[in-house]
């Protein structure tokens, strides 16, 4: 599920600016990166088992000198009703991102990184017929998926991602990649964890070229409301 700036329809995700958090909550170690109303996200369509109403907060710095993981306060979920105020986190270090109102919202597939689909279809050492076939999949996913706006955040499906793939780091953070690049067999399914949110920095976020900010969850912690579990990884292209 993608969301976009323009439109007329209903306020679905604020990005930048300050958020709106619970009276009494710890301030987050990072800037905040966007606000999803979770209200107005249909059932079913990011395939992920969101709550049904409140804020998910999403909070991201720029730094990608190091490949991520986990970060305890990176995602915040406040639940429908929760009394909350609004002020700056104060991070000296740079100006909250710029604000910005998402109204416009459409649901498409999207195709996951080949590489990742070969070492998910075909185990550690896939093969160069199969690691083709795997684009060529990638293609016509792009094909039935059609012309795709340009989007602000995604939310869930699979990441689209410059260099690494999100997903396959956060099961396997110590030797994930392609066999080629030394990637190691992954030490959990392919099913265990999911792509929670992809932001796209654009001229927000000077310091990065072409910058994406994704958020990774297992299935279990996100159904248990263990956003606290959550791995961040931010890159350039």
């Amino acid at each position: 599920m993608y969301f976009a700036e323009g439109g007329d329809g209903p306020l679905v995700a604020r990005v930048g600016g300050h958020p709106l958090l619970p009276h009494g909550a710890p301030k987050p170690s990072d800037p905040f990166v966007a606000a999803v109303d979770l209200a107005a996200v249909p059932p079913g369509v990011t395939g992920l088992p969101l709550p049904a109403d409140g804020h998910l907060l999403l909070f991201s710095g720029t730094d990608v000198s190091g490949i991520g993981g986990q970060v305890p306060d990176a995602v915040l979920y406040v639940p429908a009703g929760t009394p909350t105020t609004q002020g700056p986190l104060e991070h000296s270090w740079r100006e909250p991102y710029r604000r910005r109102e998402l109204r416009t919202v459409w649901h498409q597939p999207s195709a996951q990184i080949p590489e990742s689909f070969a070492l998910d279809r075909w185990g550690e050492f896939p093969e160069d017929e199969q690691f083709e076939l795997a684009d060529e999949l990638a293609d016509a996913w792009a094909d039935v998926g059609g012309y795709r706006p340009s989007w602000a955040l995604q939310i869930g499906g699979h990441p689209v991602s410059p260099q690494n793939d999100p997903v396959h780091y956060a099961r396997d953070p110590e030797g994930a990649g392609p066999p080629e690049q030394g990637g190691t067999p992954h030490t959990e399914g392919a099913d265990d964890w999911a792509l929670l949110a992809t932001w796209r920095c654009g001229d927000d976020v000077t310091e990065l070229d072409s910058g994406v900010a994704h958020w990774v969850i297992r299935h279990r912690d996100l159904a248990a409301r263990r956003f606290d579990r959550v791995h961040r990884y931010v890159e350039m292209a």
